[in-house]
């Protein structure tokens, strides 16, 4: 497929798909994050990738935060957990930033994004990390779809479960601002300016739940899972360990472990989307590469850069 062909294939999709999408990447952003955007539609140029899978050995599931009950008004219904979250090992780094770097079929760079850890706040009497992502296309693809969007997350301290998300979009002239105050009662009133959405115990945003794949200890940990709500639609997110690899980024050369990304929605599993989650094997346990899978299309999304 030539460069002219990829960017008006990725015109027509990109609006709807990116918030799908974003539950993953972010999940990573990008996931499951933030991080697997639509505009991702064609094959990209292969990273540098020694895969090493995972021994097919008894290893006890060790799920994450997931709900208690069935009962929500977001659309979309997680399976419940039948155990307690594995508990965090890391403490996000006030000041932390990660810029990723998407690539495309034969062209490189359609799109940025950029990680940030804020710092911590008080969010109505919560102890809250406020993590914030940018994502920008990027010439060419951006002569043809402009796309500048702003998240927020207030997620728990310990948990990385969501207090508030918000969204500032600006995608091809259409702006978008969204601030939703996540409850899982709906009892208490929203603030102002922004909306209240019920969710299940243990939900958390994209962003939150990239930092929660952080915190998990890989090296004890099989998989973890829990609801995801991605700003419109709550959906349960599965990541499980498969193996390891020697990864090669812009940003260097690394030791991760390799996380699948499963999504499911109403309790079946999105078969058109599979990520993978590349997490180095450092004290930070920073995601350094975001492969997606699409039925019409493979992404990578690559460090570039990380500071401090």
């Amino acid at each position: 497929m030539d460069e002219g062909k990829a960017i008006v294939e990725a015109r027509g999709f990109a609006a709807d798909m990116s918030r799908r999408m974003i539950v993953a990447g972010a999940v990573f952003a990008a996931a499951i994050g933030v991080a697997a955007y639509g505009w991702f539609r064609v094959r990209s140029q292969q990273p540098t990738v020694a895969f090493t899978p995972e021994p097919q050995a008894a290893d006890a599931h060790v799920p994450g935060a997931a709900p208690a009950n069935s009962a929500h008004d977001a659309v979309g219904s997680p399976s419940e957990a039948k155990a307690p979250p594995a508990e965090p090992v890391f403490a996000p780094t006030p000041g932390e930033t990660l810029e990723f770097s998407a690539s495309v079929a034969k062209v490189n760079n359609v799109a940025s994004l950029k990680l940030q850890v804020k710092d911590k706040v008080e969010l109505r009497g919560n102890a809250a990390w406020h993590f914030q992502a940018f994502a920008h296309t990027q010439n060419p693809l951006r002569m043809v779809f402009t796309l500048d969007d702003q998240f927020d997350s207030y997620s728990a301290a310990n948990s990385f479960t969501s207090f508030q998300y918000e969204m500032r979009l600006d995608e091809r002239g259409q702006k978008v601002n969204s601030i939703q105050h996540l409850s899982t009662t709906g009892k208490e009133p929203a603030p102002a300016g922004a909306s209240m959405v019920r969710v299940l115990p243990g939900t958390r945003d994209p962003l939150g739940m990239m930092q929660y794949l952080r915190s998990v200890d890989w090296s004890k940990t099989k998989e973890v899972k829990g609801p995801v709500f991605e700003g419109r639609k709550l959906y349960e997110v599965r990541a499980e360990r498969i193996g390891s690899a020697k990864v090669g980024v812009p940003a260097g050369s690394f030791s991760t472990t390799v996380v699948a990304i499963r999504v499911f929605d109403g309790g079946v599993e999105m078969k058109d989307a599979s990520f993978k989650l590349y997490v180095a094997k450092d004290e930070a346990r920073t995601p350094v590469l975001l492969e997606a899978v699409l039925p019409f299309a493979e992404a990578r999304v690559e460090l570039v850069k990380k500071s401090p």
